[in-house]
This record gives C-alpha cells, sequence and structure tokens, in this order.
C-alpha cells in the first residue's frame, strides 16, 4: 500500500514538472515570436522591446523552476 502511494507520488511530481517545463516553453516561444514581430514592425525600438523580453522571459524562467521545485519537494516530503 505504501510503495503504491510513494509511485503515485512520483508520477504526480514528474507530471506537475513536466506540465511546467512545457508551460514556460510555450511562453517563452510566444514571448519570441511576439517580439520580433514587434521588432519587424517598429526596427527603432528593438533595444526596449528586446530588453523587455528578456525580463519576462526571465519571470517566466522563475516561475517554472519554482514549480518545478514545488514538484520535487512534494516527491520528498
Amino acid at each position: 500500500m505504501i510503495l503504491a502511494e510513494l509511485a503515485l507520488s512520483g508520477l504526480g511530481a514528474s507530471i506537475g514538472a513536466a506540465i511546467a517545463a512545457i508551460g514556460a516553453g510555450i511562453g517563452i516561444g510566444k514571448i519570441g515570436a511576439a517580439a520580433m514581430e514587434a521588432i519587424a514592425r517598429q526596427p527603432e525600438a528593438a533595444g526596449d522591446i528586446r530588453s523587455n523580453m528578456i525580463v519576462i522571459a526571465a519571470l517566466i524562467e522563475g516561475v517554472a523552476l519554482f514549480a518545478v521545485i514545488v514538484c520535487i519537494l512534494a516527491l520528498f516530503v
């Protein structure tokens, strides 16, 4: 019985971490696509758009890392 609970908690933590990583990848992909489109429309604003894109991408990566850490903690606690 305990082994089944341990296996299910491992499966849940793995699925949670995978969803967090996939969500971060999709979010950063959308940010990159929107930034490239914005730079193509206004090339003179490329520096501002690029810096904003980097900040937002870092925030998304932070949230994804936090989600993965929570999944790992749920696995071991």
